[in-house]
């Protein structure tokens, strides 16, 4: 597993889908984005993530999504491929029919909804782990499934099942961050899911990010990350707070909505989401279009 720690540490994107006014996914403008984040310096891209707004795609859709990017990164980085949900049977299927020869891992997101209890959660990512043709990484973000994946199970997945290589940790509770770090067998990739934290959450000792943020800004996320690595924080702190306010304004409504005003103005996609979410309200976009007049 050293290997595969080495190749997801750093800055992971997680790609958002950019669509057409038409509403259709627009293959043009996510082959721009690739290239703009593997420039920018990002490690790896996670695609079919929730910042790809894939409770929207069919399955037509997210098959031609994964097989897309794989064509453009051509094996420049590691790709990850987002498969998670609330109905752990359709999950079992999807793993042996998406395009995942070339994937380095899974990151599949904890079900949304039902609300398991922990041991349905221990029994849900296990059944998946040993479905799974690729390491599984968890993704606890109980702020939209609902439910917490505790410490406690994340290190009972860790040290029990095999297949399970790591965890995107998302909860925004650094105590929790910290327990995981310190109990979690020492080949378990632990990766940050909340730019605005990932600074001193790399100081406790995560390995990096699957960010938001590096959709648009992806030189200076990845910067920022490789300093926190080296353990040069003062750099990392510099480059961070040029960003703080950009990370405020992209979560102040709803992800991607925020991220994708940004990638509207810097002229990476058009400003298009798929119902049920919506484009910024004029006030949150004005603000947007203020940050970016000053830099």
């Amino acid at each position: 597993m050293s290997s595969f720690l080495s190749q997801l540490q750093g800055t992971g994107v997680a790609l958002v889908t950019p669509f057409s006014a038409q509403g259709f996914i627009d293959f043009a403008a996510l082959a721009n984005i690739i290239e703009h984040v593997i420039s920018g310096g990002a490690e790896y891209v996670v695609t079919l993530g929730t910042t790809g707004e894939t409770p929207t795609l069919d399955k037509f859709e997210k098959t031609d999504v994964v097989k897309f990017t794989f064509e453009k990164v051509n094996g420049r980085v590691p790709v990850v491929v987002g498969i998670g949900g609330n109905n752990t049977k359709d999950l079992l299927k999807d793993l042996q029919n998406y395009p995942l020869e070339n994937a380095t891992a899974i990151l599949s997101a904890s079900p949304y909804y039902s609300k398991p209890s922990q041991e349905g959660l221990y029994q849900h990512y296990k059944a998946l782990a040993e479905a799974s043709p690729k390491p599984i990484l968890l993704y606890n973000v109980p702020g939209r499934t609902g439910r917490n994946l505790t410490a406690e199970t994340t290190i009972r997945l860790a040290k029990e099942v095999s297949n399970i290589a790591g965890i995107k940790e998302a909860s925004g509770d650094m105590g929790q961050c910290i327990q995981i770090l310190r109990h979690a067998p020492k080949d378990f990739l632990v990766v940050s899911g909340d730019d605005a934290l990932a600074l001193p959450q790399i100081a406790c000792g995560m390995k990096g990010v699957i960010s938001v943020a590096a959709n648009a800004y992806p030189r200076a996320f990845s910067d920022m990350v490789r300093f926190c690595l080296d353990n040069d924080f003062a750099k990392a702190k510099t480059i961070n707070d040029t960003l703080v306010d950009a990370y405020n304004l992209m979560f102040e409504e709803n992800n991607p909505a925020g991220v994708k005003a940004f990638m509207t103005e810097m002229g990476l996609l058009k400003n298009n989401l798929r119902l049920p979410l919506v484009p910024l309200s004029d006030g949150v976009y004005n603000k947007i279009k203020a940050f970016l007049a000053t830099r």
